[in-house]
């Protein structure tokens, strides 16, 4: 074979000729002559084998050229024969290459062979992959089997599948090595380009990356894997990913998979540091202009994170100039990149000092992007934290601080923020290191305690310090020198005198003369080598040289002197040294030559002293401890001080977190977490099914689903925590704690029984508990008796006997407690529909109520009253004729009161001193208030029961007395009252006037019958009426509390009764010095507005008089009420709305919030507050109220808020500008103003500011009317139009003019100049528009002439016509209440109406 194939760039290349011996195609055939020549092909391969694409190879590249029109099943041939040419190859190659026997030709054959056979595959797959492509895209919106059907025939059948055999088969043959077919195993760049630019070419397919297309994209990722490894594509493979991430943005994840397979399975482990060099070197203008590529490369950078952390951390400075850009997704991914290595490499106790390095390096810049300027960013750094801290790879030494960071962030403004802030927070409670219980205040006194112990040791280590210890080797260094001169010298003086003279010197100094004298023979060598020892440490250094010198002559042949066999100045001192210091074996095998100089410290000398070094380390570490849980504890309890205000908010998600928080404080039992338990509870009635379903579903982790080895165990725990949660609940609580505990017993569950046995065991006594642990039982029981009845019916006599027995006085919240439970069972909370539950006035539950009732009229209990309510209201819901048992108890109640009156005036006067008088009328006082509260609380639910229950009852009969008629009519029957009833069912008064007789019925008994004379009610009216008129008399403050509660209660039962006493009840309202007096009456006028609002009426500026009281809680009693009856449309809206938005400013916080919502609610009704606001400001600016100049500027920011549509805008401008005409101080001007300044001005605003400028141009002189009106042209003038801003800008240099001129000196100026422009004017073709166009309101401006100019002076001079409000023409006087006026005046107001002046 002499020529040679040539992978060439294009298709068109192999029919041009090209270089000598190059292949080039000869014939390309027709699409009609392909079938012949293929099936040529096809008998070739047979006989032949692969290699016959060598002579027919012209076939298939007509294939390819003519690949658009020739038919499917052509092509699907050609494909599958091109398959099984490369698998010959892929099956007859391997033996060839490793026998090595090839020649020169035959490798020349199998090199054509296998670049031809991988060139047409690879080019006819490519087409294909467009084919399929393009007709995904045109059938894509095509629905139904008919048009499947219809474009299934154009496009491969399976192709899919097909494209993964190619790539099994490329893959097979490329794995071989035949690199060795090559020239110096130098594969041509063109055969690389060929199979790699396929392979890209497939990864660009939309649904590459969907799970059902898997196997294809890991033989995809297989072949660049070999192709990378085997022929040297890694540099080529990094383009490309960059390329394919910057196109399409959803090959992300893709190319992450394929970078780490080529890394990890393939060991090209460079390619991952290529690639990240590429990515950091993306500036931030080609970031910018890329687009898409940013997220495509975030996300790939994070993925392969997650894939392979430990081959990114060589490189990842290569990325960390992101982190300084302007691309928040680069910022992310970088975060999210060191996230991944900080969990997955760099965490645990086992790192070098390296590592460490580099853990601390990256913790500091993720903590640096908790506050990074995109929010973005600082969400997912706080979920990256949350993911180490799950992971436990989060120092101990930064847990606070990442703490404190992270309870900073709740603050942020965004929701997603706040959000990831609670997750990390939840998560550094749930893997904290320190305790399972966080309470700053439990560990305050072991830290203190463990504090002062750590100074106790301190102070004892300070006492006992030990001296530092000198070895014999530095203190022979510190002698060396001057030894070494004693030694010298005495060796140069040799005479005996001077030796003699010497020793006599010793002998006086030390008094050794009888040392001296004794035989040197009796002393061993060892003691002179002490001896010796001795006299150097005592700095005696001559005496140790001459007996060193003498011991040698005495002991030649001793150890410690056989150096000095020459005597000579190194000899010597080396002796010495040997002798002073000692051998070092000699220490430390023989401690027991403690005479020697190098003294070392003894064993048991140093173990104290190192066990309480030990103790001290140890102490020190146990208060560092405990100082770190104690932060983090209060780390935590700040973070639940902000989340649970977090529940509320109007964000789903962040509730559901907030939620999930609390529970996880909960169980980690943090301080204050049952304050958040508590508040979440009211979400069970949120309108949101997800909130609501994530409290329930709270409160069941925490509460409902108990641990425990058995089902009593169990119940007992679930017992006790719902208790727990009950104890010192709120109403509130109770009631939505109802709804759970009442679901909980709906569903049917093993625990149910165990439960309610536990709490009649806990109720009734049998366990020993605490009094509030029995309240808390027998409420649960009665939550329980919402879903069963039978709890708490079969076992009434327990309760009557335990709770309501004989010692019911001792307990009245126990007894109130079991009332509440009682009442469970009744129609009124079950809404039965049948036939009503009640018991007979003869049971003995009603026997125990009247006894407790009565006796505790006498008593002094102050938990009777409620006691008493709860009890009147059950014998309402429960007795048969409970009016009649109620009329007895009043008697009975009665009768007791007047026999302690009785008894306490029998002792003689003179034997009671005025102390014991005073007590008994206290006494007596406190009873009667007991006996007249019973009495409102008994006429209260008459009405109550008459207007429900019997009411209910009376339809019922009648519902049930129509059915029974219609069954007993026959067919005839019916048919004639067809006609009859379908004329009331069109004019809709089907069956009311049988309702309309039934109320009738209701109110004529009120009126007529429950204050007859023969009625036990009647009586106690009369001294209602006289205790609450006479304040001077009836001083005592329960009894004045409890009349005036008890009159307002007796007002409800008829109209005559309210119209008699309402003059009084506000008399009491408005001069009672009790502020629980005044709130109470602020209450039930509100129930009376509700049942009788025509006799209400006339008095409502009293209502809302109390929002100025002195008092916080009358006043938030006041703004409550007041916003419920405005807001229900029971009490229409008038001018003294500004009361309420005077209490925006308020000092106690709760009531400027109740203020703030009653404007947000009223904004809600159409035009409600745009109506009411020229009023407002006219009242806040009235000079008799002295309000603020900046809190009337506080009020009306947050008013002209609500203030949102063009022409609202537009009617208020012109409103406020006639204000001014009225207004009468510099003040109110200035007020008006500021007010039109807060408007949101539009170009049809600023027109009605123009026209209306004779109202306010004389007001322009003052600074405070001249700054506001220039400030809203400002804010015109930046937004505004050219030929609009000319406008603004004439207006802005008018109202200048006459700031600084004046209004008079202006207009003068206008008319001489008019008069200077008259002459030429008349002959101009342009008329001059007349003045009089101008539109005045109010009064009319005359015109100037030549001759008569009027002046400003005698303009304002003029009387100014007096305004009147619209919300005026509706409001009566009020009611002025004298001092002489007595409550039997009936008639409560006279009513005027003003006059409205018209201008």
């Amino acid at each position: 074979m002499s020529w040679d194939f040539i992978v060439p760039v294009s298709l068109d290349d192999l029919v041009k000729s090209g270089a000598i011996q190059q292949y080039v195609v000869q014939d390309v055939l027709s699409p009609k002559q392909l079938p012949s020549h293929l099936n040529n092909f096809k008998a070739a391969l047979r006989s032949q084998g692969p290699l016959c694409i060598l002579e027919h190879f012209d076939t298939l590249y007509s294939v390819l050229k003519h690949c658009r029109s020739v038919d499917v099943s052509l092509k699907e041939d050609t494909l599958e024969f091109l398959i099984q040419v490369v698998r010959g190859l892929s099956g007859s190659l391997p033996s060839l290459l490793l026998s090595g026997t090839l020649s020169a030709a035959d490798r020349k054959q199998q090199l054509n062979a296998v670049k031809m056979s991988v060139f047409l595959l690879c080019k006819l797959t490519e087409h294909l992959e467009n084919e399929s492509c393009m007709e995904s895209i045109v059938t894509a919106p095509s629905k139904g089997r008919k048009k499947e059907k219809a474009s299934g025939g154009k496009g491969l059948i399976q192709w899919d599948s097909e494209r993964e055999t190619v790539l099994q088969c490329l893959t097979q043959l490329l794995q071989l090595d035949i690199r060795s077919l090559w020239n110096l195993s130098l594969v041509e760049e063109e055969f690389v380009s060929c199979v790699t630019c396929c392979c890209y070419k497939l990864l660009e397919n939309p649904t590459i990356g969907h799970m059902k297309n898997k196997a294809t994209r890991d033989a995809i990722i297989h072949v660049l894997g070999v192709m990378v490894k085997k022929y040297n594509h890694m540099l080529g493979a990094c383009v490309k990913v960059i390329q394919l991430l910057q196109h399409f943005e959803q090959l992300s994840s893709v190319c992450a998979q394929a970078v780490s397979a080529w890394s990890s399975e393939y060991g090209v482990k460079t390619i991952v540091g290529e690639i990240m060099r590429e990515i950091g070197q993306k500036s931030n203008d080609e970031l910018a202009r890329e687009g898409s590529g940013v997220k495509a490369f975030s996300s790939f950078l994070s993925e392969l994170s997650s894939l392979i952390p430990e081959a990114m951390i060589p490189n990842i400075s290569l990325l960390l100039t992101h982190l300084e850009g302007e691309s928040s997704s680069m910022r992310v991914a970088v975060c999210e990149v060191l996230g991944e290595v900080l969990v997955r490499v760099l965490s645990g106790d086992k790192l070098d000092d390296s590592g460490r390095a580099d853990r601390d390096r990256f913790l500091d810049t993720l903590q640096e992007h908790i506050h990074d300027s995109h929010s973005h960013v600082r969400a997912r750094v706080l979920q990256v934290y949350t993911r180490i801290v799950n992971s436990k790879a989060l120092p101990l030494c930064r847990y606070t601080e990442v703490m404190q960071l992270a309870v900073g962030r709740l603050g942020d403004k965004s929701v997603h923020v706040c959000k990831s802030a609670i997750q990390l927070l939840a998560a550094f409670i749930a893997h904290n290191p320190y305790s399972c219980k966080l309470s700053s205040v439990d560990l305050k006194k072991p830290l203190e305690k463990e504090t002062t112990k750590l100074k106790e040791l301190k102070e004892s280590m300070k006492e006992k310090q030990p001296v530092a210890v000198i070895s014999a080797s530095d203190l022979w260094a510190a002698m060396e020198p001057e030894v070494s001169n004693t030694v010298r010298a005495q060796l140069e003086a040799g005479s005996d005198a001077e030796r003699e003279e010497e020793e006599e010197e010793e002998d006086e100094e030390k008094g050794e003369e009888e040392e001296q004298e004794e035989p040197e023979q009796k002393k061993s060598d060892r003691e002179t080598a002490v001896q010796i020892a001795q006299y150097l440490r005592d700095n005696k250094y001559r005496q140790a040289v001459n007996l060193c010198v003498r011991a040698y002559t005495l002991y030649p042949e001793s150890p410690f002197f056989s150096a000095l066999s020459e005597i000579n100045p190194d000899t010597i001192i080396s002796t010495l040294a040997s002798l002073f210091k000692g051998p070092e074996e000699e220490q430390a095998s023989e401690p027991a030559v403690s005479d020697q100089p190098p003294t070392p410290q003894k064993e048991g000398e140093k173990e104290p002293e190192d066990g309480k070094e030990n103790e001290l380390k140890k102490q020190e570490m146990l208060v560092q401890y405990l100082k770190d849980t104690e932060s983090f504890a209060l780390q935590v309890e700040r973070a639940i001080a902000v989340i649970n205000n977090m529940l509320y908010w109007k964000t789903t998600t962040v509730v559901q977190e907030a939620v999930q928080f609390c529970v996880t404080a909960r169980e980690f039992s943090v301080a204050d977490s049952v304050c958040g338990v508590r508040k979440m509870l009211p979400l069970v009635w949120s309108t949101d099914t997800a909130v609501k379903e994530a409290v329930i579903q709270a409160y069941r982790r925490l509460y409902l689903n108990p641990h425990g080895d058995n089902t009593r165990a169990k119940a007992q725990t679930l017992v006790d925590s719902l208790s727990e949660l009950m104890v010192d609940a709120s109403l509130g609580t109770i009631q939505c704690l109802e709804e759970i505990v009442q679901e909980f017993f709906s569903n049917e569950s093993a625990l149910q029984a165990s439960v309610v046995q536990a709490l009649w065991e806990r109720f009734s006594g049998k366990r020993e508990t605490s009094a509030l642990h029995r309240r808390a039982a027998v409420l649960l029981l009665g939550m329980a008796a919402r879903a069963e009845r039978e709890v708490v019916l079969s076992n009434l006599d327990t309760l009557c006997s335990v709770a309501l027995g004989e010692k019911v006085t001792e307990d009245y919240l126990l007894a109130r407690d079991a009332v509440i439970t009682i009442a469970n069972i009744t129609d009124s909370v079950r809404q039965n529909k049948g036939a009503p539950f009640r018991l007979p006035v003869d049971h003995h539950l009603f026997s125990c109520l009247t006894q407790a009732i009565a006796d505790g009229v006498v008593l002094s209990d102050p938990y009777w009253q409620t006691f008493m309510e709860q009890a009147i209201r059950l014998i309402y819901f429960l007795a048969e004729t409970p009016d009649q048992l109620c009329a007895r108890l009043l008697q009975r109640s009665a009768r007791l009161l007047l026999e302690q009156i009785t008894e306490g005036g029998e002792p003689n006067q003179s034997e009671v001193s005025e102390g014991s008088q005073d007590s008994e009328q206290q006494v007596n006082c406190a009873s009667l208030a007991h006996l007249l509260s019973m009495c409102g609380a008994v006429a209260f639910w008459q009405v109550s029961h008459l207007e429900r229950s019997v009411s209910t009852e009376l339809r019922r009969r009648r519902g049930e007395k129509e059915e029974k008629e219609e069954k007993e009519k026959g067919p005839a029957g019916k048919n004639k009252e067809a006609n009859d009833s379908c004329v009331e069912d069109e004019l809709g008064l089907t069956g009311a006037s049988a309702e309309d007789t039934e109320a009738e019925f209701i109110r004529k008994i009120c009126e007529t019958e429950l204050l007859a004379d023969g009625n036990m009610l009647s009586v106690f009216l009369p001294l209602l009426v006289k205790v609450c008129s006479s304040p001077g008399r009836y001083t005592h403050t329960q009894l004045t509390t409890a009349a005036c509660l008890a009159l307002s209660q007796y007002m409800m039962i008829s109209p005559t009764v309210c119209k008699d006493n309402i003059r009084l009840l506000f008399t009491v309202l408005e001069k009672s010095p009790l502020p629980v007096v005044r709130a109470n009456a602020i209450i039930a006028l509100g129930d009376l507005t509700v049942r009788f609002p025509n006799i209400l009426e006339p008095w409502t500026p009293n209502l809302y008089g109390r929002l100025c009281d002195e008092n916080a809680s009358v006043r938030l009693t006041s703004i409550t009420v007041l916003t419920q009856l405005v807001l229900k449309d029971v009490m229409k809206v008038k001018g003294q709305v500004s009361e309420v938005a005077v209490l925006l400013l308020d000092s106690e916080p709760h009531i400027a919030s109740l203020a703030l919502n009653f404007f947000n609610e009223l904004s809600a009704k159409d035009n409600a507050i745009y109506n009411l606001l020229p009023d407002i400001i006219s009242r806040l600016s009235d000079p008799e109220r002295g309000m603020k100049e900046e809190d009337f500027n506080t009020i009306m920011k947050q008013l002209f808020s609500y203030i949102t549509k063009e022409r609202q805008t537009e009617s208020l401008v012109e409103k406020l500008c006639q204000r001014f005409r009225t207004a009468k101080t510099e003040r109110q001007w200035a007020d008006l103003a500021v007010s039109l300044s807060l408007l949101s001005m539009c170009e049809r605003g600023f027109k009605k500011l123009q026209e209306c400028w004779d109202c306010y141009s004389d007001k322009l002189t003052e600074d405070a009317v001249y700054q506001p009106l220039l400030s809203i042209l400002a804010k015109l003038r930046r937004r505004a139009k050219p030929q609009f801003k000319a406008q603004v800008e004439e207006l802005e240099k008018k109202m200048t003019a006459v700031h600084t001129k004046g209004l008079e000196n202006v207009e003068n100026e206008e008319s001489e100049q008019q008069l200077d422009d008259q002459a030429p004017s008349q002959n101009s073709q342009t008329p001059q528009p007349p003045k009089s166009t101008r539109k005045t309101r109010g009064r009319v401006k005359s015109k100037m002439d030549e001759s008569d100019l009027v002046t400003p002076k005698r303009t304002r001079a003029r009387p100014k016509k007096v305004m009147n409000f619209s919300s005026d023409e509706e409001e009566d006087e009020d009611a002025v209440m004298a001092d002489n006026e007595t409550p039997k005046v009936t008639t409560p107001i006279a009513r005027t109406r003003r006059t409205r002046l018209r201008h």
